[in-house]
Formats: structure tokens, sequence, C-alpha cells
């Protein structure tokens, strides 16, 4: 799938470039977006006014760029990721967010450098061991401290995942979910308030005790429907199979912002895991962190466990994923060139030493590639003036 800025490119004006993005990109680290959160674009209430201009408005205005949630038509390609896209005759402030909004190359140049700064300062020896050694301790102490407060429920995911409004209908038939790295639920409670299929299941689990014990005391907690339990996704031996699973027993497996918290080490031993539960033909759906994300480039010194893998300040872990990576280690290669899309031989070397480090080759691999999608957004700070870059990818795999 080609890269859906790319394809935003094309069919757009020349995208916006944020002047002084430099100079405002500290004021904008300065505000922390430490959620995984899907933002959502809710807009500052307006005075009403008359019907007859609001018709007026409404054929006039494309519903990608209207202020009225009456005409805000839903896409029907969940990769489309938004179409809201920035020209230069546009007021940068008008919305709280942009799609498919390229970093121009004053904001780069910054972010390299903030790598830089990083790398020059890592969490030390001792840090890396106490961090890496019980990673479930640190979210036990985070969904201690944060209950269920902290993320919003992901009422999104339909709209980025069909699949799961399918499975959810009446006649869908004996289905089965797993929910890696649920959290306090809010994955889990907004299917299961969705569901319609009286033989859906949802096991829902997450390697912090502490995240399991809110999911059941929720009182959206319906056995009849769902099972939480403590699982680590990286487990071996005897753990590497959640309770109440068993071999190719899983229709859909949801992997929202989980696969960024595990070890590099921890990837090939997860991916087994997951492939080891997921039927033939079953899906993998999958969101995380995408490199250069807002929230990677305000990290400071202290921080840097090693490339592109990070300590937050409460302990728990977070890597930032290239997408070529991401698709290899699912995959065994990389996403296919766009049309046209020529690599050059310096970029064929680097390919080949990249293969050699791949988990899978693509005849071993467990999966297949759907969709690979980039979500870039600008979020903007309308009342501060601030503009902030975020980075997400988005795919969905296809177990062989």
């Amino acid at each position: 799938m080609a890269d859906q800025a790319s394809v935003a490119a094309a069919g757009a004006s020349q995208p916006f470039a944020a002047e002084n993005v430099a100079t405002n990109a500290v004021a904008s680290l300065a505000i922390s977006n430490a959620t995984d959160n899907k933002i959502v674009d809710t807009e500052t209430p307006v005075a009403p006014v008359p019907a007859e201009t609001l018709a007026a408005a409404v054929t006039d205005v494309p519903a990608h760029r209207s202020h009225d949630p009456t005409n805000n038509a839903k896409r029907t390609d969940p990769f489309m990721f938004g179409q809201r896209f920035l020209t230069q005759e546009d007021d940068v402030f008008e919305y709280n967010a942009w799609d498919h909004v390229e970093t121009d190359d004053a904001f780069k140049e910054y972010s390299e450098k903030q790598y830089e700064l990083q790398r020059s300062s890592p969490v030390s020896d001792f840090d890396k061991s106490r961090f890496n050694g019980d990673p479930a301790k640190w979210w036990n102490l985070f969904y201690k401290n944060n209950t269920a407060n902290f993320f919003k429920d992901r009422k999104w995911l339909h709209q980025e995942f069909p699949i799961l409004t399918q499975i959810c209908e009446p006649d869908a038939g004996p289905k089965t979910i797993l929910e890696i790295g649920a959290g306090a639920g809010n994955t889990a409670f907004p299917i299961l308030a969705r569901n319609k299929n009286p033989l859906l299941r949802i096991h829902a689990c997450d390697f912090s005790k502490t995240a399991v014990d809110v999911m059941r005391k929720d009182e959206g907690y319906d056995t009849k429907h769902m099972q939480a339990d403590v699982w680590d996704v990286a487990g071996t031996g005897d753990e590497s199979m959640p309770p109440g699973l068993g071999p190719a027993s899983v229709d859909v497996a949801i992997l929202v912002f989980i696969f960024s918290a595990l070890s590099p080490s921890q990837w090939k031993q997860a991916v087994e895991n997951v492939a080891r539960l997921v039927k033939p033909g079953g899906t993998v759906c999958f969101r995380d962190y995408g490199r250069g994300d807002l929230a990677q480039v305000r990290f400071r010194k202290g921080r840097y466990l090693e490339e592109n893998f990070y300590i937050r300040g409460d302990g728990t872990r977070v890597y930032f994923f290239e997408k070529d990576e991401l698709v290899k280690i699912w995959t065994g290669k990389p996403e296919p060139a766009a049309d046209g899309e020529v690599p050059d031989e310096e970029e064929k070397k680097e390919a080949s030493a990249e293969e050699a480090e791949t988990f899978f080759t693509e005849d071993n691999a467990p999966f297949t590639l759907e969709d690979m999608g980039v979500d870039r957004r600008l979020i903007v700070n309308r009342a501060m003036k601030l503009k902030m870059y975020r980075c997400w990818l988005q795919g969905r795999f296809r177990r062989k």
C-alpha cells in the first residue's frame, strides 16, 4: 500500500510548510500528549445561524472541511485517515487537526538534533536493567496511579477496523476477539457495548495485574461475553498462551499501542505467540507509534535506551517504528515499493543488510500484509497558536 501522505499530496494543493516551526517546537514539545488515543477533532461552539444560511454553506463546503457535525461524511476507506488537506491558502489555526501533513525541513532538522542529544545521554546501565528487568512493575504502578481514567474509550475502532463491526453482527456466529495489552478495557468495553452477536467472546489480556483488576471491577464487565486475564504477549513456555485460549482459536487479534511497549528482543516471540493463537485466515488489527512522532522528539536526556526506544518518566517503555521495519517484523519482507519507485544501489545494499537481521523470511513468516498506512497529523492548539506533528502506523496482517 502506498504511503498515505504521498497519496494525499498527489490529490491536493502544495502542502503547507509550517512557518517558524523550529522556534515553535520547544513550546509545542512542552505540551504532553502521552495518551495513545486517536485525537478527535472537536470544534469550539459557534453561534446559531439561520437555517437557509446553513443549508447554503453545507452545499458549498465539502464534508471533510465542514464544522457542521451533520455534514461530516464518514470515509469509506479506513486507511485514508481523513481528508482535511492543508494548503498554502488555508489558515492553519482554523481547525484542530490536519491530515497527511509532512513535517518541513526545519522541523526535520530540529528533530535530528533532538535525537543526537538523546543518544549523547542514554539511560544508565543500572536503569536499563531496572526498567527492562520487570516492565510489568511499571505498568502496575501506572494503573495504580491512573486507574481507568487515563485513556479514553477507543470508539474509533469500528471505523478504523470494519471487521470488528462484521463480527459483532447478530448473525456473525461464534467469534473470538483477543485484545493484547488491554489496559483498563478502553478497547474491549466499547466493542462489547456495540456487540449484537450472542456468540461473541472477547479475551482482554494485559501483563499488568492492576489493569486486569480494573477491568474486572468495571460495571461493564460481562463474563458472558468477556474474560480479562493477566498475560504477557512475549511469554515463553507454559506462559506463551493466555488462559482460556488454545492454538488457532482467535478470529481477530487487536494490538493497539502495545507492541511499542516491548523490547526489540521480545518482538519475535510476541509475533510467534500471536500466530499460534490466530486461526488461518484470521486478522491482526494493529496501531502504534511511528518514528518522528511528537512523543519521540520531545524526549530529553536520560530517556534513550537504544535507537527509537525510550523510557518515559513513569518508567514505562516505548518504541517508535519505521513502516518498513514493522512490515518486516510481521511478514519477513518490506512493503512493496510504490508504482514507478525504484530503489538505488545504496538502498539495495542497506535492504540486504537489514534482511539478514529480519526475524522471519517471507517463506516462514506466519503473516502476510493486508494494509499498512502512515497516519500523519498536524495537531493544532488554536488558543496557544502551537503546531504539533503526530505520526502513527496502522495495519492489518493476515494469518497464513
